[in-house]
């Protein structure tokens, strides 16, 4: 195996990208290079290292064990470069990054961006690449900084920071709020409800009123549609109290019942991002920065009145 100091250090961008893409053809589009030549510095990479890194089956690229150790190392040596271009250019005072960003639609419409504003005003030198999406990424392969998820954590490869844990509540747009506000579980029982139903039938079991078989008029695969359908007055919604918070404090929905369903820790949200990143000086500002917004949130939800 070659040592460090004749290492063919730019072969590496095209393994990073054969690794990613599993395919020479759209690795070579990537780093806009030929199909050969990207095949040239692979097989010259292994040549140096003195064994494979793929198995080959016909146009597709897998990695074998040797390549996934390789990969992780490549990650992080790409990572360590990331940031030490941060701190040289923050060093120098032209400090510009871009952090890419991966999240749920309903997190990403209902609370992340109306706080893009304050973010922009703090670090206008970090710019954000939002990308919403209901299917799990590959941080790593896709090339994400940071994501947020659902679940208990614990993914491999990456580093995981519970960032909320929020109960469903019950809330209506303010017209059809004022004949419910403090009513008794009967009289919401007769409304247009929104929401998964298994979720109401756990919250008409919490407020004793066991004998309710919710049939709802919507349902959504989508948090913030269902926010948005509660603003608009089509019916009472079972709903995150965070997700509801912003709506909730400027007075678009108003909270009908202080009983909640506080859901297990399957359900929390988490920031994640690879290990490779835990010392990128804009991950840290970033989830610094994710953290502290949703205390804030929860502190004048806390302050705010609430129905008995």
């Amino acid at each position: 195996m070659t040592s460090l100091d004749r290492f063919p250090l730019h072969y590496l961008a095209a393994f990073r990208a054969a690794a990613q893409t599993e395919n020479l053809r759209a690795a070579a589009e990537s780093l806009h290079l030929t199909h050969s030549a990207v095949s040239q510095q692979i097989r010259g990479l292994e040549a140096q290292l003195g064994f494979e890194l793929f198995s080959r089956q016909g146009r597709r690229l897998a990695l074998n064990p040797a390549g996934q150790a390789f990969q992780h190392g490549v990650t992080q040596v790409f990572a360590a470069l990331q940031a030490g271009l941060l701190a040289a250019a923050q060093a120098h005072g032209s400090a510009a990054q871009t952090l890419r960003v991966t999240a749920l639609p309903s997190f990403a419409q209902r609370w992340l961006l109306p706080r893009l504003p304050r973010w922009q005003a703090l670090q206008p030198c970090i710019t954000l690449d939002l990308h919403s999406s209901q299917q799990v990424v590959d941080l790593e392969r896709e090339g994400f900084h940071i994501g947020l998820r659902i679940g208990r954590g614990g993914w491999p490869g990456l580093i995981c920071e519970p960032l909320f844990h929020s109960p469903h509540i019950v809330v209506a747009a303010p017209l059809l709020a004022q004949r419910l506000v403090g009513a008794g579980p009967e009289l919401l029982a007769q409304q247009p409800l929104m929401g998964d139903a298994d979720l109401w039938r756990m919250w008409f079991a919490k407020v004793g009123h066991t004998g309710v078989v919710p049939t709802p008029v919507a349902t959504f695969n989508d948090a913030a549609m269902l926010g948005q359908a509660a603003e608009q007055g089509m019916g009472v919604a079972l709903t995150r109290e965070l997700f509801a918070a912003d709506a909730l404090l400027d007075g678009r929905l108003v909270r009908l019942s202080a009983q909640a369903i506080d859901e297990d820790a399957t359900r929390d949200y988490q920031v994640v991002y690879p290990e490779a990143l835990r010392d990128d000086p804009a991950v840290r500002i970033f989830c610094d920065w994710l953290h502290a917004e949703v205390a804030a949130v929860q502190q004048r939800l806390n302050e705010a009145p609430r129905p008995d």
